[in-house]
C-alpha cells in the first residue's frame, strides 16, 4: 500500500521504528486491568485464546501462566522476539507468530479472542477485513474480549473506536453483545471500553 506524505506509517517497518525509538505509549508494562477483571469473574474460561497484535505480550504471559493455550500474532520483529524470550525465561508455553493480523489464518477455531490496541492501530479502511478475520477465527459460541479505544480524535493511531461504529462493524447479526461493559483508564490519558461479544451461529 502506498503512503502519502503526512499519513502515519502503519506498516511493520513503521511499527518497528516506534519500538526502536521507544515510542510505545500504548504499552502498559503490565496486563490490562480489564483482562484481570474478566479472569477474576470467570468470564474468560480455560481454553484456546488468540491474541492479535500482541505487542510485548504482557497479557500473553499472564494467560500462559494460568494454563491457557495461547496463540499470539504480531508483525514486528522486536515485539515477537522479546515475547518469546520472556516466555522462555519463565518456563511458559505459547505460540508466538510474526505475521500480519490481516493475513493470519488458523485451521482450528479458538474458544476466545483477546483484542486490545490492535483494531485502533489498523487503518479504519481495513476494519471490515479485520472483523471478518476475528469472526472466522472463533468457534460458534466463542467470545471476543474487546477493548475499544476512545480518543475523541479523528487522527490516529490510535484511531477512535466510536461505540456506534463498533456496533455497526461487529453487527448483531453476527455477534451478541453482552450487557456488562465497563471502562478502563489508559496510561496515555485515554479510555478503553471493555466489551464481551459472542459469535452467533450463522
Amino acid at each position: 500500500m502506498s503512503q502519502t506524505p503526512g499519513d502515519p506509517d502503519l506498516s511493520a517497518a513503521g511499527w518497528q521504528k516506534r519500538y526502536d525509538a521507544n515510542q510505545t505509549g500504548w504499552d502498559r508494562g503490565e496486563p490490562n486491568p480489564a483482562l484481570l477483571q474478566w479472569l477474576k469473574l470467570g468470564a474468560l474460561k480455560a481454553g484456546s485464546v488468540y491474541v492479535p497484535g500482541c505487542g510485548l505480550g504482557h497479557e500473553v504471559v499472564e494467560l500462559a501462566k494460568r494454563g491457557f493455550e495461547v496463540t499470539a500474532v504480531d508483525f514486528t520483529q522486536s515485539a515477537t522476539q522479546s515475547l518469546k524470550q520472556r516466555l522462555l525465561n519463565q518456563g511458559l508455553v505459547a505460540e508466538v507468530l510474526r505475521e500480519s493480523v490481516l493475513h493470519y489464518r488458523d485451521a482450528a477455531a479458538f474458544d476466545a479472542v483477546y483484542e486490545q490496541t490492535c483494531l485502533c492501530a489498523i487503518d479504519p479502511k481495513q476494519w471490515t477485513n479485520y472483523e471478518q478475520r476475528l469472526h472466522a477465527s472463533l468457534r460458534i459460541g466463542g467470545k471476543l474480549f474487546a477493548l475499544f479505544m476512545q480518543t475523541d480524535s479523528p487522527i490516529g493511531p490510535p484511531f477512535h473506536c466510536d461505540l456506534d461504529a463498533m456496533q455497526e462493524l461487529f453487527h448483531d447479526c453476527r455477534w451478541r453483545w453482552s450487557d456488562g461493559r465497563f471502562t478502563v483508564d489508559h496510561p496515555s490519558g485515554m479510555k478503553e471500553i471493555a466489551v464481551v461479544l459472542t459469535k452467533k451461529e450463522s
